[in-house]
């Protein structure tokens, strides 16, 4: 059984687990696919995953997505998973790191401010229904 707070790294090339295709699938609608060659995936198995894409030569990776089951919010997960996987990223050369985030999603946004993320910007109507996108950065 794993602990609570066990993130792991979806080894590079392996296909995604049936749980991270349904969970994104519940989150988002349409799930974002197999992992292509710049994108990597720390993950709390069964409840929880942080997808990001990577730019090394740059220096720079962009959380493209993270999910915690609703079942097992409020428990530290989503922390967890943002804290793990920067840390790694920051190992791996990746010190700026990019992120976009509803402004309507008061609870990503204050789990990301407290996780030293900072705006940078917003990107009017970028959503299909209209709400805009709040950008944060992290560096360093």
């Amino acid at each position: 059984m794993t602990r609570p707070h066990a993130v792991h790294r979806l080894l590079e090339g392996a296909p995604l687990p049936p749980w991270v295709v349904a969970l994104d699938r519940q989150a988002f609608g349409e799930p974002w696919g197999d992992l292509a060659g710049h994108e990597a995936l720390w993950m709390v198995p069964e409840v929880g995953f942080a997808l990001w894409s990577r730019a090394p030569r740059a220096g720079e990776a962009e959380l493209v997505r993270i999910v915690v089951a609703p079942a097992a919010r409020g428990r530290g997960l989503g922390r967890a998973l943002l804290m793990t996987s920067q840390r790694e990223l920051a190992a791996d050369g990746m010190d700026c790191l990019y992120l976009e985030v509803r402004p309507s999603n008061e609870a990503a946004v204050r789990l990301y401010e407290a996780c030293g993320w900072s705006p940078c910007g917003r990107r009017p109507r970028y959503y299909a229904d209209g709400e805009d996108a709040l950008l944060y950065q992290r560096l360093g």
